[in-house]
């Protein structure tokens, strides 16, 4: 009987994880989501990773619950302001950035990998939305994979390789929601926004809602969340 290889799917919510799970799917591995409560401002994201996890179907979904807000330094994770209306081409590192994130997230993914005897994680990690982020580049992905492979019992004991997909890396954002529709992800149930309101409408105004709003209209669409596209 041939299995399909099991896959650790970092999984917020949103636009680009969204479409990580359905390239995870369509290459042929059984997905297991991993999202997270970090404290977070659009803590939104979490329901609708539930949704996202339940419709497209994966064999296991965990929150781990984390508080990054201990240590602050970010809007998404500290009382700063998310900057609106300000999208712009500079490379400088956005306030959004929140310290380490992906370095905490893939190392729980590690973690819950090592427990499946999986040797596969995916990440929505993009290099060209937001390059100011140093944790979204292809070298970091890759010094990840290295360490994943010095560090746990499974590779050391050659039970298996790590590797860490991250097939958005080098996508526009107009690429990936055109990559997304084509394997029939449903945008409608995730979210972007950094600075939801409660009820929870996106604000329409911070770079994730911009940039989604960009990438449906490069593709001559509505974003199905504000019914707002930009050309």
């Amino acid at each position: 009987m041939n299995h399909k290889p099991k896959a650790i799917i970092l999984l917020s919510g949103g636009l680009d994880s969204t479409t990580v799970l359905a390239i995870a799917k369509k290459d042929g591995f059984e997905p297991y989501a991993l999202s997270f409560k970090y404290g977070q401002r659009h803590v939104v994201e979490i329901e609708a990773a539930k949704k996202v996890a339940e419709k497209m179907g994966v064999n296991g979904h965990k929150i781990a619950e984390i508080d990054l807000r201990i240590f602050g330094g970010s809007a998404l994770t500290d009382e700063i302001d998310v900057p609106k209306d300000n999208l712009s081409e500079n490379k400088a590192i956005p306030i959004t950035y929140v310290p380490a994130r992906n370095t905490i997230f893939l190392s729980f993914a590690l973690a819950y990998a090592e427990t499946l005897q999986a040797f596969d994680i995916f990440i929505g990690a993009n290099a060209i939305d937001y390059s100011g982020y140093p944790d979204c580049r292809p070298e970091y992905i890759k010094a990840f994979e290295n360490m994943a492979n010095l560090a746990t019992a499974a590779s050391t004991e050659g039970k298996g390789q790590f590797k860490i997909h991250a097939p958005l890396i080098h996508m526009s954002k107009a690429d990936i929601i055109k990559t997304g529709i084509a394997l029939g992800v449903d945008y409608s149930i995730t979210t972007s926004c950094y600075d939801p309101s409660p009820s929870p409408k996106p604000c329409g105004h911070c770079d994730s809602c911009l940039l989604r709003q960009k990438g449906f209209g490069e593709n001559g669409l509505l974003d199905p969340l504000t019914q707002i596209t930009i050309k």
